[in-house]
């Protein structure tokens, strides 16, 4: 193999069996249930990097079903995501993603720089009520409920709210251990259609847990619920900062 060649191939690790194919990544029938709750202001200023600036001290907690995506397969995300300002642009930061599936973990953090770590997330509904349970290892460390379907929410409001930019804090260590890339990534959901949307009563617990911290931001009011139903094409990223410039 030639040095031209290995450039050509290279877009992800390994080099002859990449962990995930090239994009673009769609998904369909994605399904979302976001618990948002108020949190610890100092908590929140402790894990928020600048330049992103934090809008209120509000949390969004997100149980993610993904049974149909190009190229990652069939599985389920959760974790936490942080309402912030960029120069005066609204945004979210994603703060910690826990899933069960090797490829989107790999291409999650190669290609954007998404925090995801192995874990066993699930999103079920039990009888009249929508489930999410994070477990990490054998130990469940964030448990979300909300009343099934209990009113309708109309659906421009929350192409809005997929519509906005999302952060992500890019890094890739050098052979010496040092950052060799650390960057503040943007990226946007794309080609969105809701095909439904519900809120209704809503409850989230989260649980110590040394190495899923989720519990760090803790939970102090729930403030909604929303479950979303829809197909999006994940857009791919631009840097926006880099811390080593």
């Amino acid at each position: 193999m030639t040095e031209d060649e290995v450039k050509a191939r290279a877009y992800a690790m390994p080099l002859t069996s990449p962990a995930f194919p090239r994009g673009p990544y769609r998904f369909v029938n994605r399904e979302y249930l976001i618990v948002t709750y108020r949190t610890d202001p100092v908590a929140l200023r402790a894990v928020t990097p600048a330049p992103l600036e934090i809008v209120d001290p509000i949390v969004k907690y997100e149980f993610i079903r993904m049974p149909d995506s190009t190229g990652f397969g069939d599985y389920t995300e959760s974790g936490q995501v942080i309402p912030v300002s960029f120069h005066g642009q609204r945004g979210s930061y994603v703060h910690a993603m826990y899933l069960d599936d090797e490829s989107p973990i790999a291409g999650g953090r190669e290609l954007w720089g998404f925090p995801k770590k192995l874990a066993a997330p699930k999103l079920t509904i039990e009888k009249d009520t929508l489930l999410g349970v994070l477990r990490y290892g054998p130990v469940p460390v964030a448990v979300a409920t909300m009343g099934y379907k209990h009113r309708a929410l109309p659906h421009d409001g929350i192409l809005a709210s997929l519509s906005t930019p999302n952060y992500l804090l890019k890094i890739i260590p050098h052979v010496d251990g040092t950052a060799r890339i650390c960057e503040l990534v943007q990226y946007f959901c794309e080609d969105v259609t809701v095909k439904g949307a519900w809120d209704g009563p809503s409850a989230l617990e989260l649980f110590h847990h040394a190495l899923a911290p989720v519990a760090q931001l803790p939970v102090l009011e729930v403030i909604s619920g929303v479950h979303i139903l829809c197909d999006l094409t994940l857009g791919l990223g631009a840097v926006i900062h880099d811390y080593l410039a």
